[in-house]
């Protein structure tokens, strides 16, 4: 949506207000990186020190980052994801995947039950990309594309807190796919028999299609479980 120029009376809140709208819109989604402050500026019709104070209080609520000589980007959708990543960012390793196998066996079970053709089309796409990328041994796209295949799952959910939620998390996600795959891929590469996809998606991926939501449970529930006893070698 358009940004306004506002009245002149409480311009920084105004300013917070409009920011925070165009994030909880979706305008602006986590990860995209905003305008600059001079773009803002002129948006908006106020001073640029204006603009900065409120960029600055909504980079201090969690919901921006304010990456020096790169930009401001959005970090979550919400004061309380801002919240819930710095505290997930300061937690172990093992208790993100806890919080993890929480929401991604909860997101299977649901996807099982409400995906949609278009929803299974970007599943298998993902899924796809992962092994390809596994057996190519090209570690920065695995993870993207394991991430990716998360991520579809979780949007078949259809469940907008759900997502949101993952979105808030989206980062430290990221974090603990990159940190396990790097240490497995790792191991196997001394291993003179390699598995050749990494942890398997393949049952879960077919017990969505099935729209078989235990399947899809148990599933989920066994590669978390499995990324939980790396952690422990």
């Amino acid at each position: 949506m358009p940004l306004a120029s506002t009245r002149r009376t409480g311009l920084v809140d105004q300013v917070i207000s409009q920011l925070r709208a165009q994030i909880d819109s979706g305008e602006w989604g986590i990860g995209d990186r905003i305008p600059t402050e001079s773009e803002l500026s002129e948006q908006l019709e106020v001073g640029r020190n204006t603009v900065r104070e409120a960029v600055r209080a909504l980079a201090h609520a969690g919901l921006l980052e304010i990456r020096q000589g790169a930009g401001t980007f959005v970090r979550a959708s919400s004061e309380l994801g801002g919240a819930l990543r710095r505290r997930l960012e300061r937690s172990r390793l093992r208790e993100n995947l806890e919080v993890r196998r929480a929401l991604e066996v909860e997101a299977a079970r649901l996807a099982a039950l409400r995906h949609t053709e278009e929803d299974m089309a970007d599943i298998d796409r993902a899924m796809g990309l992962r092994e390809a990328t596994w057996r190519e041994r090209n570690m920065s796209a695995f993870v993207e594309a394991d991430f990716a295949f998360h991520r579809a799952v979780v949007n078949a959910t259809h469940n907008t807190l759900l997502i949101d939620l993952y979105d808030d998390i989206a980062q430290v996600v990221h974090a603990s796919i990159a940190h396990t795959a790097y240490e497995q891929n790792q191991k196997e590469d001394v291993d003179p028999t390699p598995s050749g996809d990494g942890i398997d998606h393949s049952k879960l991926t077919e017990a969505i299609r099935s729209a078989d939501p235990a399947a899809a449970v148990r599933e989920a529930t066994c590669y978390i479980d499995e990324l939980l006893s790396l952690t422990e070698e």
